[in-house]
């Protein structure tokens, strides 16, 4: 088969034009074939059998698509769907990527639409954040900046999020462009030919080998995501030119000089540009993919994909055509509407449908959840930065409360009562180990963090779940790096900073019950738990530090806070004796303690833990 209820599979067979192996139903693939078929859909427009049939025939693959089947409880759709195993994938398509003009679409269905609440559940998780001087939504990779624009002119319409923002998605991907070029510029990990006029990375192909740069081995994968942005960095200096080339309508100013550079400076072959070039990776015999005979890597092959947008961007670009075609198509107008946007052209654009014609169209707000999909469990944060009045940054990821019973099967609502109103949730506060320290937001998550997300934890004790990152060579507070130093004075930065962003989670979200704010941590945030407890013994009902340790001298500060301390007995890290001195001191001092000690376990207790239902359930509990 090609497809399966309207959807067409990643990649067909060319000459069957059938399922190519097992590859996976793909909505986005399948996004970008229906984005063409409605430029065909709005192109061919002359009153003739022919152009009738090509329209009625786009019109048709369109309509067949059954974009609320792929659409999960979180009111977003999976990337994906298998035969063999009647699964979906539980990877969605949420926040800021290649996926706008999918979503779009699926909101402007006449047939299969999805509710409004799918846009703003796509734009929940967006990473605002200045990098390299740009302030922008942050997406590494710049193919995420340019697909949905090759068919969509964003200038100077905006959805809810961009008009508190104050600036346009095409602004946005201007941002990005300049953010990454800026990069080139700077070039911190000294590749060669980078500069002002030689930049640009997206996903594409790259040497599949190992090369040796700057003193150290370093694998250019084959076909990669290569990017940069706040929260992501994969460059192995590859460059390729679409992502410069297909973004001359955003910044021209520098795009064009690029163009040219790479024309003159690169060979290129009988369709224009290939795919990637390495001036770094030189060893080109060892690279699969490698052309002989070059002094650098310069990619076999060009990619349909990567070509396209070169096309497509310069003739919007040159004449606005693409963007001035899909403004008469009334699917994509009826699906921007649908996401908030207002302003600009679309506030004066033309229907060819009727109101009736419109009117006929399925509401969307009906659409049923497909309950059968999986969800993605890093799909219930949004990611953000805290900065204090100094400029020192934390960043830190949110989940907010699961209290939405109306997307739960009739079932589980008859479990889960009526809908919450006026109700206070809990706040947990996660504190992360020394190895999960840096910048980019997502390492933090590693360990033990999505225990909390589990469906019954979600459902029967909705809460926010706040997950800062320590920044590098830093430390929450409560050891030193030898363990030999406990509690100090003054607080350690990052230390500060989370109990300031603890409080600002309690202004700005008023349904935070502050009798039930915990924190639990794990080895460094073990001890970060002791710390922060003891310099705001008044704030927490009740603390879960593993793996940790705190300083008995200070027990008494923290006596009158519920603990649950745990250790393994054979950790060879952080020795059990952190964890049973405090322990100690707390009975002495009549301490609300609890201790288990993991006979058989060493450093890495924190999954038997957080996933025990018995630790939780305490957790969720406790209240002052």
């Amino acid at each position: 088969m090609a497809g399966y209820r309207g959807w067409f599979y990643h990649f067909l067979n060319t000459q069957t034009a059938l399922r190519y192996k097992t590859v996976e139903l793909s909505s986005i693939d399948t996004g970008l074939l229906m984005a063409g078929v409605l430029s065909c859909m709005s192109y061919f427009d002359q009153n003739n059998p022919r152009e009738a049939d090509i329209r009625k025939t786009a019109d048709y693959l369109f309509r067949r698509v059954e974009f609320d089947w792929f659409m999960n409880e979180q009111n977003r759709l999976s990337m994906g769907w298998f035969p063999e195993r009647d699964g979906f994938l539980a990877a969605d398509w949420r926040g800021y990527n290649e996926a706008m003009i999918l979503n779009i679409m699926a909101l402007g269905s006449p047939t299969h639409p999805v509710p409004s609440k799918t846009w703003e559940k796509w734009c929940e998780p967006y990473f605002r954040a200045a990098f390299k001087g740009q302030d922008h939504v942050n997406f590494g990779p710049l193919f995420g900046h340019q697909y949905s624009h090759c068919w969509i002119d964003f200038r100077g319409i905006q959805d809810p999020y961009m008009k508190e923002a104050g600036f346009d998605y095409f602004e946005n991907s201007r941002r990005a462009v300049l953010s990454q070029r800026q990069y080139a510029i700077d070039n911190p990990l000294k590749f060669k030919g980078y500069g002002p006029n030689i930049w640009g990375l997206t996903a594409g192909d790259g040497p599949d080998a190992e090369m040796t740069h700057e003193g150290k081995k370093i694998f250019c994968p084959g076909y990669g995501a290569r990017g940069v942005a706040i929260d992501y960095l994969e460059d192995d200096g590859t460059i390729a030119p679409t992502a410069a080339i297909a973004s001359m309508p955003f910044a021209p100013e520098v795009c064009l000089p690029t163009l040219e550079a790479m024309w003159n400076r690169w060979p290129v072959g009988k369709y224009g540009f290939f795919d990637g070039y390495n001036e770094t990776f030189t060893e080109i015999n060892q690279s699969p993919k490698a052309q002989p005979g070059l002094p650098f890597w310069v990619d076999k092959d060009y990619l349909g994909i990567d070509q396209g947008p070169i096309v497509l961007m310069i003739e919007n670009y040159r004449s606005n055509f693409l963007w001035d075609l899909m403004k008469r198509n009334p699917y994509i107008v009826q699906g921007l509407k649908r996401a908030g946007f207002t302003g600009g052209w679309l506030d004066t654009v033309g229907s060819r449908q009727s109101a009736a014609e419109i009117k006929s169209w399925v509401d969307g707000e009906k659409a049923e959840i497909n309950h059968s999909i999986p969800l993605d469990q890093q799909g219930f944060f949004q990611r953000a930065i805290y900065t204090d009045k100094t400029g020192n940054k934390l960043p830190y990821q949110l989940m907010l409360p699961w209290q939405n019973t109306t997307n739960l099967p009739a079932v589980a609502k008859a479990k889960a009562g009526p809908p919450i109103t006026n109700h206070q949730f809990p706040l947990v506060i996660f504190l992360h180990g020394s190895g999960e320290r840096g910048t980019q937001n997502h390492e933090q998550m590693r360990n033990g963090v999505h225990a909390f997300c589990e469906k019954w934890v979600r459902e029967q004790h909705p809460h926010y779940l706040l997950v800062p990152q320590c920044p590098p060579d830093q430390r929450w507070g409560g050891s030193s790096k030898d363990w030999q130093t406990l509690y100090q004075s003054e607080p350690t930065t990052p230390g500060r900073m989370v109990l300031e962003l603890v409080e600002k989670m309690i202004q700005e979200h008023p349904d935070i019950d502050p009798n039930r704010v915990y924190i639990t941590g794990l080895s460094m945030g073990g001890f970060g738990t002791f710390d922060l407890m003891m310099r705001r013994p008044e704030l927490f009902a009740a603390g879960l530090p593993l793996s940790g340790g705190g300083d008995p001298l200070f027990a008494e500060k923290i006596k009158n806070i519920p603990l649950w301390v745990l250790h393994g007995s054979l950790d060879d890290v952080v020795l059990p004796r952190c964890s049973r001195q405090i322990v100690q001191a707390l009975e002495k001092v009549g301490g609300k303690v609890k201790y288990t000690e993991y006979s058989t376990m060493y450093h890495d207790i924190w999954n038997v833990t957080y996933y025990n239902p018995a630790v939780l359930e305490w957790l969720f509990e406790q209240r002052k």
